[in-house]
């Protein structure tokens, strides 16, 4: 619940900053302020010898769909309702979902099938691409690929802990290679931050990061199926930010989405605790 909040706080960040600093620099800054918050977990592990890895490959590919998914993510913050993308954000379940069966070898009965394309037709109610719904195609576009990033992303992290990589060196060698790589495309259009922007940079860094330690620390400790429907309480969050600082407020066909969407993710945990109760 700490992670939800957080995570919500850290996206009314993005937003406040109103498209003021580029999107590379958004993702740099973001990598930049969480080390110190990583550092010290880093530290507790036992220094920097715990970056030794026997899959740089993974690293790579990890980085990749990370930067993707917080790019399309940080792109919808911008210029969408919060609220929005949040609940857009909540098809990573159903991608990952239909991604386990080619990249995992997983098989997926036909209540989770069902429960996925009920999904995707909450996302159609949302996004409406027919031409009569008020979200934005584009963004509400960069934000379903954010969370097919996501997906794949949390895909490559679990083979990469299959094969045993650490949770340290995986989450340290994304935020060196983001910042290395978002540094790089930030240079041609380099805007310095002024001002309130530098606390809204610290704090997405910063809080990001708390928020991620959090929520690793969850899933580390808890039973993931237990945990995972916690992660819902987000779209309670970020509909309050949203509506208290920037009056945005769901219209019926979005809130009507956001609950289908909501319920359809909820079943894929509901259904894959009742299978590992099973196995």
């Amino acid at each position: 619940m700490g992670a939800a909040i957080l995570f919500a706080a850290a996206a009314a960040c993005v937003k406040a900053l109103d498209g003021a600093v580029p999107l590379a620099q958004l993702v740099l800054f973001r990598s930049l302020f969480a080390f110190p918050v990583l550092l010290p977990l880093l530290r507790q592990a036992g220094g920097w010898g715990e970056l030794r890895s026997t899959n740089p490959a993974g690293h790579v590919w990890r980085m990749v769909f990370g930067l993707i998914g917080m790019a399309g993510a940080f792109y919808g913050y911008a210029t969408m309702p919060l609220a929005a993308v949040t609940a857009l954000g909540f098809t990573m379940p159903l991608f990952l979902t239909v991604l386990a069966v080619p990249l995992l070898g997983e098989t997926v009965g036909w209540r989770r099938g069902l429960a996925v394309s009920v999904g995707f037709g909450g996302v159609l109610l949302m996004v409406r691409p027919w031409g009569t719904g008020d979200m934005p195609l584009v963004p509400s576009l960069a934000v379903l690929a954010a969370s097919l990033s996501w997906a794949l992303a949390m895909i490559t992290i679990r083979r990469m802990g299959e094969a045993g990589e650490s949770g340290v060196s995986i989450v340290l060698w994304f935020a060196i290679g983001s910042s290395a790589v978002a540094g790089i495309a930030s240079l041609p259009g380099w805007v310095w931050p002024v001002g309130m922007q530098w606390a809204l940079l610290l704090g997405i860094g910063m809080v990001s990061a708390l928020a991620q330690l959090l929520m690793t620390e969850a899933y580390r400790s808890g039973e993931p199926t237990l945990v995972a429907p916690f992660e819902y309480s987000g779209i309670v969050w970020t509909t309050f930010l949203g509506a208290v600082i920037w009056a945005e407020a769901p219209d019926l066909w979005d809130g009507a989405g956001i609950l289908i969407l909501v319920a359809s993710g909820l079943y894929i945990w509901h259904r894959e605790t009742q299978l590992g109760l099973k196995r």
